[in-house]
C-alpha cells in the first residue's frame, strides 16, 4: 500500500484529530475512543492510514490513553521533545507525520519495558474481520486475541 499524508485526509480529520495530529496535542486522560478498547485487529494512522500498532501489543496501563507494548512496523518515528518544560520521548507516524503520543520506559519489564501512551485521535482501528478486505492481511499474524493485561 501506499500510505502518505495528503491534504484530502488532513480535511476529513475531526477539530479534535486535527488538533491531536497536526497540531501536537493531547486529548484528555480517559476520554479517547480507543483507552478501553480490546478487540483484535490493527490500529493504524488516521491521517494516512500505514499500521502502527496491533491489538496483541496493548495492554491497560491505566494511563487514561491506548498504551502499546511495541509498534507493528517501523512506521512509528521517535523524536525529542522539549516542550511543556520536560523531556520526552515524541512518537510519530513515518509517512503521515501524524503525532501520536509519547513513548515511556514504564511499561511491562515482560514485553522490553516501553509503553507507547497514544492518543485515540490519531488511531483508526480496523478489526480484524476486515484487515485483508483493507489492505492489511499481511499483518493478520501479529493480531491475536488481546488481553487486558
Amino acid at each position: 500500500m501506499n500510505y502518505r499524508r495528503t491534504q484530502e485526509a488532513i480535511d476529513r480529520l475531526t477539530p479534535e484529530q486535527y488538533r491531536v495530529t497536526q497540531e501536537n496535542g493531547t486529548e484528555r486522560a480517559f476520554t479517547g475512543e480507543y483507552d478501553d478498547h480490546f478487540e483484535p485487529g490493527l490500529y493504524v494512522d488516521i491521517v494516512s492510514g500505514e499500521p502502527l500498532f496491533a491489538s496483541s501489543a496493548k495492554y491497560d496501563s491505566g494511563c487514561g490513553w491506548p498504551a502499546f507494548t511495541r509498534p507493528v512496523t517501523d512506521n512509528v518515528t521517535e523524536h525529542r521533545d522539549t516542550s511543556h518544560g520536560m523531556v520526552r520521548i515524541e512518537v510519530r507516524s513515518k509517512h503521515g507525520d501524524s503525532h501520536l503520543g509519547h513513548v515511556f520506559p514504564d511499561g511491562p519489564r515482560e514485553s522490553g519495558g516501553l509503553r507507547y501512551c497514544i492518543n485515540s485521535a490519531a488511531l483508526r482501528f480496523v478489526p480484524k474481520d476486515r484487515m485483508e478486505a483493507e489492505g492489511y492481511g499481511e499483518y493478520l499474524s501479529q493480531v491475536e486475541e488481546a488481553s487486558h493485561g
